[in-house]
């Protein structure tokens, strides 16, 4: 890695350090853990985390989004696992709905004469931050792990692209991908979609709107996904403030995606009628995080409609955690069963 990423390195190890602490020193310190209305306890690390971000003054918000994009771009590498090394990383522009859309093109291992499985991936951020870099270790994972091409996608973000921007990109990157399949060297027939939080949302929509294409997602993974913008289950209540994704925050995420009609299938997959043949899904939720309910009722949905579906919940876990594997030693161990259950959905043996 350049110089430029010493300093991140430095803050990931100290504060991997500071979470290294004998457990009994750490809860003397933090008191009881919390624990969420299934009894299950607030993981200890993340409670770590949880009491140095309540440190802060301001909400993230209150910043704008620019700054907001910046520092969520700077501090996602301190809390993610270190890069793993790629045979070939590449960034292209390709056709999105209205113009061209950056994607990155990340591949483990060396071309061969045998089509390889691929990952479309969305990052999460509300529609309104996330990047191509704040994934970049997360799109590294998936590929080694899952031994497949991740192709990330830079749709387009609110306020200055309002709903169904993001939408209509995830989709035309999703087109884009299954049209250049050849030339990328992977099976149209092993392409999954993933991503979380909006991410996931727009995983979900991709799976249903490509039902009707001549090569539809083979899986989905979804890593507690927005599927309902009416945010009426109890989870928003029960999690509104101090689990990391708080209730004004997400009020001023929706603010500036502008979505009037909150039951709009291609802003809420819950509300949409119909769902049946879509992609066999991996749906993970977080204990604390205020779009579990949401993300496991998707999820009975899917079921009820005949999807082949594997529900996790990780109950000691809060929003967000996809992107903490470097510090969270739980956060670590959930990316994994995640990126495993993607592997066996390329397979197809889910």
């Amino acid at each position: 890695m350049s110089e430029r990423n010493l300093p991140r390195r430095v803050a990931r190890r100290v504060l991997r350090a500071a979470l290294s602490t004998p457990a009994p020193v750490l809860r003397r310190m933090l008191g009881p853990a919390p624990r969420n209305d299934r009894g299950s306890p607030l993981d200890l690390q993340t409670q770590v985390i949880l009491r140095l971000l309540a440190e802060r003054r301001d909400s993230p918000y209150q910043l704008g989004a620019p700054r907001m994009r910046r520092d969520f771009d700077v501090q996602a590498p301190i809390v993610d696992v270190a890069p793993t090394p790629m045979h070939r990383v590449e960034d292209r522009f390709v056709r999105g709905a209205d113009g061209a859309i950056r994607v990155r093109i990340y591949e483990p291992e060396a071309r061969t004469s045998r089509a390889r499985p691929a990952c479309v991936y969305f990052h999460g951020g509300g529609w309104v931050i996330g990047s191509l870099e704040a994934y970049d270790a997360v799109c590294r994972s998936i590929a080694t792990r899952a031994r497949c091409v991740v192709i990330s996608v830079d749709y387009r973000l609110a306020p200055e692209h309002v709903f169904p921007a993001a939408a209509l990109d995830a989709i035309a990157a999703y087109r884009w991908v299954i049209d250049h399949a050849g030339e990328l060297g992977i099976d149209p027939r092993r392409i999954a979609v993933g991503g979380d939080s909006a991410g996931g949302n727009l995983s979900a929509i991709v799976a249903r709107e490509a039902r009707a294409l001549h090569a539809a997602p083979a899986f989905q993974m979804l890593v507690y996904p927005a599927t309902d913008l009416t945010r009426s289950a109890e989870s928003h209540r029960l999690f509104a403030r101090g689990f990391l994704l708080e209730t004004e925050t997400m009020d001023w995420f929706l603010d500036q995606y502008s979505v009037e009609d909150k039951l709009h299938p291609l802003g809420s997959p819950l509300h949409a009628d119909d769902v049946r043949g879509v992609a066999p899904a991996y749906v993970v939720t977080a204990g604390f995080d205020p779009l579990r309910d949401e993300g496991e009722a998707y999820a009975k949905k899917l079921g009820a409609a005949g999807v082949r579906v594997e529900v996790r919940c990780e109950e000691s876990l809060v929003h967000g955690f996809f992107s903490m594997g470097g510090v969270i030693d739980a956060a670590r161990t959930a990316v994994d069963r995640a990126i495993d259950a993607l592997s066996r959905g390329l397979a197809g043996t889910v």
